[in-house]
Order: C-alpha cells, then sequence, then structure tokens
C-alpha cells in the first residue's frame, strides 16, 4: 500500500526537528539547514516560509537571522507542520462511482457513504490522529542514539552560535536508543 507525501514534508519536519535542538535564541538561515541535510536552498527556504505562514517558525533578517521554532517544540505537532505543508483537505475523495453506469445506485441507498469510503475516512483519522499525538519534543526524544550530540557539534561550529538549546529546555532530548 503507498500513501505518499511530498518529499516537502519529510524536509519540513526534519528542519523543524534540527530547529528544536538549536537555542531559542538563535536563528538558522535556510542556507544552514539545507547544508545540514544537503538540500536545494532555494526549494527548502520555500518550504520554511510556509511554515513562517502557518505560525510555526518565525524568521528574521539580518546578520543574525534565519529561523526559529515560534513555540516550544512541546506545542509544535507532526499534523502541524505536514497541515502547513499540505493543507487540511481530506486524503480520500470518494467520487460516488457507484451512481453511475448502466445500474446506478439511486435513492436513500445512494446517500450513505459507502463502505468504501466509510474505511478510507476511518483510516485517514487514525493517521491524523497519531500524528497529533506526536511532537517535534516527541521526535527529538526518539531521535537514535548519538543524533542529538551530532546536532548540537555542527550547531557549536556555527558562526555566532551560542551552543546547543538546554536540554532543561527539551526535556524529551535524551539520547534514548529508540530510533524515529
Amino acid at each position: 500500500m503507498i500513501m505518499r507525501l511530498p518529499e516537502g514534508v519529510e524536509w519540513a519536519l526534519h528542519c523543524s526537528w534540527l530547529l528544536a535542538l538549536a537555542r531559542e535564541d538563535d536563528a538558522l538561515p535556510a542556507r544552514r539547514l539545507a547544508e545540514f541535510y544537503g538540500l536545494p536552498e532555494a526549494y527548502l527556504a520555500k518550504l520554511l516560509k510556509a511554515l513562517v505562514r502557518a505560525g510555526l517558525l518565525t524568521a528574521a533578517s539580518g546578520p543574525r537571522g534565519g529561523f526559529r521554532l515560534a513555540r516550544p517544540p512541546e506545542e509544535i505537532t507532526v499534523a502541524d507542520v505536514v497541515e502547513a505543508m499540505e493543507g487540511r483537505g481530506a486524503l480520500f475523495h470518494c467520487m460516488e462511482i457507484r451512481q453511475r453506469g448502466p445500474v446506478p445506485l439511486t435513492g436513500a441507498a445512494g446517500r450513505k457513504p459507502c463502505g468504501i469510503a466509510q474505511v478510507m475516512h476511518r483510516a485517514e483519522r487514525a493517521w491524523r490522529q497519531e500524528l497529533a499525538a506526536t511532537t517535534i519534543a516527541d521526535l527529538v526524544e526518539t531521535s537514535g542514539i548519538g543524533a542529538v550530540t551530532r546536532v548540537n557539534a555542527w550547531l557549536a561550529t556555527l558562526p555566532g552560535a551560542t551552543g546547543p538549546r538546554s536540554m532543561a529546555a527539551v526535556p524529551a532530548a535524551r539520547e534514548t536508543g529508540r530510533k524515529a
């Protein structure tokens, strides 16, 4: 079974994860985020601006400018990021093909959603509930052994960086050994 989301959703989630590890007063430019993940800066900048429009990131210009999380990582869900990238529209759109052809369904039977539409809508609700129940802080917590240390070491090398976000500020930023 394949349900595809554009790569931009993954990129936006990874950038949100990385910004969760940066100090709250440090902004990361799109150039640095693109460098960290080996992504094209121009396209990534467009995605980051969508996250700003959605209120998930803030942007600052100037020599110390860049992007920051607009709220604590515990308050931003995966659903927030996915919706910022893809909107809130339904994934499944029933075309009611059972009301076509030589023997179309009519009357009261045609007004009730069919079993196919019902199962698709239930599956989408479950998917959205899982995304809404998972925060960016949860993603940090499940990063895997060494991920937070690797990012913190990289953040410390950036010009003007004041170091990584305090682990107390992101209680979930423990090296747990669980993988995301």
